[in-house]
This record gives structure tokens, C-alpha cells and sequence, in this order.
């Protein structure tokens, strides 16, 4: 199949076809679940959802925001809060800066304030491009601090989950934030303030034993994996062979633990219709 493609595109002479024979350098994907081969652009333009299966790609929390906060509305906060390496771990910070170089932010998660169709919400979005969107003191912090923004100017709360856990670098100075989240969230909660939040591929460990599974309204993406333990360590913890899919968004909808499963093209207009009913109007 990817040979007869190859095959059609070389047939394009540049000139003739700008944009098929940009396809032709550095532009193929592989999707990891039905294995079809497709262009970036392609897939690029589809939400960075696969074009064949509908399989929903990992995405950075910048087009994330572009994506779903209103054009022009977003205003970033806290972006120069600064990493540092409270336990001297070899390697550490400069893994940091390596990182920021790549990915052009300075943690993984960026906050701030911005519009979804004329509505002004806090939000936090987590990117798993850094670090794999582990949770250190830095992102804890920011989170921490957009909640207590919410609070603040009363506004609804949302927080686009991604991540792999604490981040084993910062030791339980990491594992404090999951307390520290679900603390500022408890005083949200007095406040009647409306928390949503979502779960992307994957979120797993302490942000999914905090914060996460925290929201009034918990949204999850399509065939996202969800857990706090990998499969085989709960296996060997409780002896027992786990059913196939246990993790995924659609076992744990089934289950009571989401309560929406929502493709990401429907992303934005699904949190507008929840926005708006919770103002008490009509969505």
C-alpha cells in the first residue's frame, strides 16, 4: 500500500504541484494503531487525528490552545516560573534546558485565561512533548496557582490532563503537588465554581490520583489510556488477569469513572455547551 503511494507522488513533478511535492520530504506519518501510512499535512489539518481510524495523535498544549481557546483571547500566566533541582539529581536541569530548546516552553503545562466562544474560563493545558508531562514543582505550581486565578475572578476552571506521573527527579517534593492540587480544588469547590476536566493520552499516575479525577465534569479523548499502576503491576499485585481495554477511556466511561467521551473536532463546542448551562443559559 505505501509503495503504490510513493509511487503516485513521485509521478507529481515539483513545479507543477506545490503542495504534493512538499509531501514528498519528511512528511510521513505512521499511525500506531491501524499502521496506515499518511502525510503530516494530512493529518495535521484533520486535528491530529488519523485520517484512516480516527485515532487521536498526542498533541502540544500550544496548538491544543489554538485549538480551543478563542483567537486572540489567550493570555498566558506565570510562563517565566523557572524549574529548579531540589534534589541535586545528576543531569537533571540539564535535561530541563534541552528540553525547553526542543519544545520552545519552559514546563509542561502552560495556564493562563482566554475565551471558548465568548466565555472567559481559567485553563491549564499539559504537554507530554515535555518530560512527558510529569508533574514536578513547577507544573503543581502553576496549576495551583490557575485554580486560586479561578477563584479569584469566579471563573469556571478547565485542565487538559497528559502525563506520565510525578517526576521521579523532584522525589516527594513532586509527590506534594497531588495534595497541593487537590487542596486549591477543594476551596473551588466551596466557591460553586465549575471544574471540567480532560483526559488525553495518557494520563496516568499521581495527576490521575489527584487533580484529574477531580472535575465536576471528567471528558476524556477516544481510546485514551487512563490508569495510576502500569497493567503488569497491578497484575502482580492482586494475582489476577485484568480485562483487555481496563484502561482505556471507553472501559472507564462504562465504568462511571468519565462521564463523556468527546473526538477532539467536538472538543470546543461540547465545553462551550457545558459552559453555557452551567451560567444558566441555553447551549
Amino acid at each position: 500500500m505505501i509503495i503504490d503511494k510513493i509511487k503516485k507522488i513521485t509521478q507529481i513533478l515539483p513545479g507543477k504541484n506545490t503542495n504534493a511535492s512538499d509531501k514528498l520530504i519528511g512528511k510521513w506519518v505512521k499511525c500506531d494503531k491501524c499502521k496506515e501510512i499518511l502525510y503530516k499535512d494530512d493529518v495535521h489539518n484533520n486535528l491530529n487525528v488519523c485520517t484512516n481510524c480516527g485515532k487521536h495523535f498526542r498533541i502540544s498544549a500550544r496548538r491544543r490552545i489554538s485549538q480551543i481557546i478563542d483567537e486572540g483571547s489567550f493570555v498566558e500566566t506565570y510562563e517565566d516560573m523557572q524549574t529548579v533541582d531540589p534534589l541535586q539529581f545528576e543531569g537533571y536541569l540539564k535535561k530541563i534546558e534541552n528540553l525547553q530548546e526542543k519544545t520552545k516552553i519552559k514546563e509542561a503545562v502552560k495556564t493562563g485565561i482566554g475565551n471558548i466562544n465568548g466565555i472567559k474560563v481559567a485553563i491549564a493545558v499539559m504537554d507530554g512533548n515535555f518530560f512527558m508531562g510529569s508533574m514536578g514543582s513547577v507544573v503543581g505550581e502553576k496549576i495551583t496557582l490557575t485554580i486560586e486565578d479561578a477563584i479569584k475572578n469566579k471563573l469556571p476552571l478547565i485542565i487538559f490532563c497528559v502525563s506520565g506521573g510525578a517526576r521521579m527527579q523532584e522525589g516527594i517534593i513532586s509527590l506534594m503537588q497531588m495534595a497541593k492540587t487537590s487542596s486549591a480544588l477543594s476551596r473551588l469547590d466551596k466557591e460553586g465554581l465549575l471544574y471540567i476536566s480532560v483526559l488525553t493520552d495518557p494520563t496516568t499516575g499521581g495527576v490521575t490520583a489527584s487533580f484529574a479525577m477531580l472535575g465536576d465534569i471528567i471528558i476524556a479523548e477516544p481510546d485514551a489510556l487512563i490508569g495510576f499502576a502500569g497493567p503488569r503491576v497491578i497484575e502482580q499485585t492482586i494475582g489476577q488477569k485484568l480485562p483487555q481495554g481496563f484502561q482505556k477511556s471507553e472501559f472507564l466511561q462504562e465504568h462511571g469513572f468519565v462521564d463523556l467521551i468527546v473526538e477532539r473536532k467536538d472538543m470546543k463546542e461540547t465545553l462551550y455547551k457545558i459552559l453555557k448551562l452551567h451560567q444558566g443559559g441555553i447551549a
